[in-house]
């Protein structure tokens, strides 16, 4: 899978991460076999219809409990595979992501970290100055690419960016006329999204893990676990820092979302990547640092 934990090994033994060899695309059979699925085909037509949850719970059917052939049991990794191939054809991300995951020994890195929508990312990221691999990082853990995704509390859209913090960061980045009905709009949520994990990296002083931590959790959590307030505290590698995290969710959320920009930023740059790099080094502001934005919301 190439996790943070095996990352992380993988560089304690002087190896950095690179992209596997991708192993042979399904074959025309293959494809086939998996478009013809009658359970994956109910489900991408249930997910179609805007109905995910079922079509979600059908394809797992699918693909967890029972083989092509409809009987008890897993598919194997070139069925897998194929079937991932299908939900990526269909641009159902969230299932070609989950899907080819589950395979053992067949790993295509590609499949498993897509770049969707990458003229629109790339671009806009770049207009910023901002790196790609990170956002693409955040946005597979955020929504794993589905553009409508909604969670329980009201995050919106690809990058998953609440109401209030929509409409704050519309204003900031120059976005006249922002309506709350446009999150869902693929570019007006890429540029939010990216417009406010911006602002977040500079106010935490270019700090992926601290500014990944406050995406999740809020800007005042993020710098509550940075230091006590006087300034003072060590300064940490980043994995203990991130290790350290108190709230569950956000502390995963941290490690997958570096974990993911440092596969991103292989496939992106076809170049050996350091994920110890990525998360730095984390401990008091520094005095001489530009003053901090503590208007983000």
């Amino acid at each position: 899978m190439r996790g943070f934990y095996e990352q992380l090994a993988l560089e304690e033994l002087g190896r950095k991460v690179t992209v596997p060899a991708r192993p042979d695309a399904p074959t025309a059979d293959e494809l086939e076999a998996a478009r013809r699925n009658p359970s994956l085909q109910r489900a991408l037509y249930a997910i179609g219809m805007g109905l995910r949850s079922e079509g979600v719970r059908e394809w797992n059917y699918g693909t967890n409990l029972v083989d092509a052939q409809g009987k008890a049991g897993m598919m194997s990794d070139r069925e897998l595979l194929a079937a991932a191939q299908v939900a990526c054809d269909n641009q159902v991300w969230d299932r070609c992501i989950n899907t080819s995951e589950r395979t053992r020994t067949v790993i295509d890195f590609e499949q498993r970290f897509p770049m969707p929508h990458k003229d629109a990312v790339i671009a806009r990221s770049k207009t910023i100055n901002l790196d790609p691999a990170y956002v693409y990082g955040l946005i597979r853990q955020e929504s794993r690419f589905v553009t409508d995704a909604r969670s329980h509390v009201g995050a919106a859209g690809l990058m998953q960016v609440m109401p209030a913090t929509a409409k704050w960061t519309a204003r900031k980045i120059g976005l006249n006329n922002f309506t709350p009905n446009q999150i869902n709009d693929r570019d007006t949520n890429i540029a939010i999204g990216t417009g406010y994990l911006k602002l977040v990296l500079d106010s935490f002083e270019g700090s992926m893990p601290l500014a990944a931590g406050a995406y999740n959790a809020g800007p005042s959590r993020s710098r509550r676990w940075r230091a006590p307030n006087d300034g003072t505290g060590p300064v940490l590698e980043g994995a203990i820092w991130a290790e350290n995290v108190p709230f569950n969710e956000t502390r995963d959320y941290v490690k997958k979302v570096l974990s993911n920009t440092t596969n991103y930023a292989a496939l992106i740059t076809g170049q050996p990547q350091s994920l110890k790099a990525k998360l730095g080094l984390v401990g008091p502001r520094s005095a001489s640092a530009p003053a901090e934005n503590l208007d983000l919301p």
